[in-house]
């Protein structure tokens, strides 16, 4: 029997009896189908780009220190191994994200994927300061692409439980970063800095491997005008689900907007395949030659939503980077106060304390999963804001060893929660045709607060300022969560938009 192709319409089907036949749209799709065994799959393969990314940031804390003695660098050579990533992942962040909504998520992440792959591999040979600087900087151009999978992860997720399992995959993130640490208490004193980098390279190539098997996301195949794949992937997710799609036909959501207005569209006809073509080139050329990506974020309609986006990442990436950085500045021995044997044993117990401060993380996910979707995404990234500033508050007068570490146990968790919400957040209030352009510019502002970090307030710290070290923070905390307050639109439980 002959299948019956998946078509778009912009004006209602007749049938026999005269009435209008059934149709679905994608979120509509999704929610009959429920999150099920296809979504895992994605789940995972998207999850491995966020141990990737994890795993390549967090060695910047052992790699520097190791680079800085076995190549007599000043202290500045080594920041700039660090800044040179974040400066690549600035790029990236912005650029994956505009070929990702004009060539399609797949695309986006496969490139993506071998800048990172090959650059971190070949990072374990370079021969000098010079070319261990432009290959760490390619690592972070392609690190760069980390909101690409999390927008496709997002585009197969049912609008009700988003939330839920937008945490769970940012507990990829906590994986990797405790995997790292891991593997540099075992590996560094043993084999070297070299060892790590190649061992940290892994999962990207294990992105590769796989990346035959991966669906594009059917959200940016109907928005394309590639309605029919769009049903194709539809249909394998149902079947991987057992479960069934709605009756009827699939059209986009932006038809049934329109006709619920009573507003005419052009073409109100049945889409052959010829025609499906012809509208996809149109639809690609349009984002090629139209008003740029950025001039979108910049619009009317987003303006505001945008603005406050980027000043809630930059303070986050900073606030995040930041604490990391801390724990080990204001915990145990200090430069301030301490003789150089104090400070080499302190520096002795560096890798075991990394590696148990990374599981602050797991109660910060945890509290993210309760919250997010029962308070709401701003609800939630507000007051853990203010949270994470009462944390870190008494520090400004007292700093006894089992209060400091506690205190900024406390304050970790709280903006780790921040960051995993503010994740979920910023793809969900961007349509399908800027989403991972928007998610990713917003990404790549976060790099310019974590690039600041260091330079500013752990410069602080080492300079014996830490009163003023904690005040930065504080600010930077009470301005994030005002900003939050700001945005203009709660997103928990509402369908994605597909278009402006």
């Amino acid at each position: 029997m002959e299948e019956r192709p998946f078509v778009i319409s912009t004006e209602p089907q007749q049938v026999e009896d005269g009435g209008e036949s059934p149709r679905y749209t994608i979120d509509e799709a999704l929610v009959s189908m429920g999150f099920g065994n296809y979504q895992i799959l994605v789940l995972v393969y998207a999850g491995m780009g966020w141990v990737s990314e994890a795993m390549e940031m967090m060695l910047l804390s052992f790699v520097g220190p190791a680079v800085q003695s076995a190549w007599s660098l000043s202290p500045r050579e080594e920041s700039l191994i660090t800044s040179v990533v974040f400066a690549g992942m600035l790029v990236g962040a912005y650029s994956w994200g505009i070929v990702s909504d004009i060539y399609g998520r797949r695309k986006g992440f496969f490139i993506t994927a071998t800048i990172t792959s090959i650059a971190g591999f070949l990072s374990v040979f370079a021969p000098n300061y010079i070319s261990l600087l432009i290959l760490r900087c390619l690592v972070g151009v392609g690190l760069g692409g980390g909101p690409v999978l999390a927008s496709w992860f997002l585009e197969f997720i049912p609008a009700p439980e988003r939330g839920a399992w937008m945490v769970i995959f940012s507990a990829f993130w906590t994986i990797g970063t405790i995997l790292e640490a891991s593997l540099a208490w075992m590996v560094m004193p043993k084999l070297g800095w070299r060892w790590l980098l190649a061992l940290s390279s892994f999962p990207s190539f294990l992105l590769l491997l796989f990346y035959q098997f991966t669906p594009e996301s059917p959200r940016y195949l109907i928005l394309q005008g590639r309605t029919s794949d769009a049903a194709i992937i539809l249909e394998k997710i149902a079947r991987r689900n057992r479960t069934n799609l709605p009756p009827g036909v699939l059209v986009s959501s932006d038809t049934c907007d329109f006709e619920k207005q009573r507003i005419p569209l052009e073409d109100a006809h049945l889409l052959s395949p010829t025609q499906t073509k012809v509208e996809t080139s149109q639809a690609t050329k349009f984002n090629m030659v139209g008003l740029s990506p950025l001039l979108k974020l910049l619009s009317r309609e987003l303006i505001v939503s945008t603005l406050l986006l980027w000043v809630v990442f930059l303070g986050n990436a900073f606030s995040y980077y930041g604490l990391v950085l801390l724990t080990s500045e204001l915990t145990g021995t200090s430069s301030c106060t301490s003789t150089d044997l104090h400070l080499k044993e302190h520096e002795d117990f560096h890798f075991r304390d990394v590696f148990i401060s990374s599981f602050a993380e797991l109660p910060g996910l945890a509290l993210s999963a309760v919250m997010v979707d029962k308070i709401g995404r701003k609800l939630s990234m507000s007051s853990l804001f203010f949270l994470g500033a009462t944390f870190l508050f008494p520090l400004a007068f007292y700093r006894i060893d089992g209060l400091t570490t506690s205190l900024l146990f406390g304050a970790r968790v709280c903006i780790t929660s921040t960051f995993t919400v503010v994740c979920i957040y910023a793809p969900e209030i961007y349509p399908t045709s800027i989403r991972t352009t928007g998610f990713g510019v917003a990404s790549s502002i976060g790099r310019i607060g974590g690039m600041l970090c260091p330079l500013v307030a752990v410069a602080l710290v080492k300079g014996c300022h830490q009163t003023a070290a904690i005040v930065l923070f504080e600010i930077v905390l009470f301005v994030s969560g005002i900003c939050v307050v700001f945005f203009p639109f709660e997103t928990k439980g509402q369908d994605l938009p597909e278009t402006m």
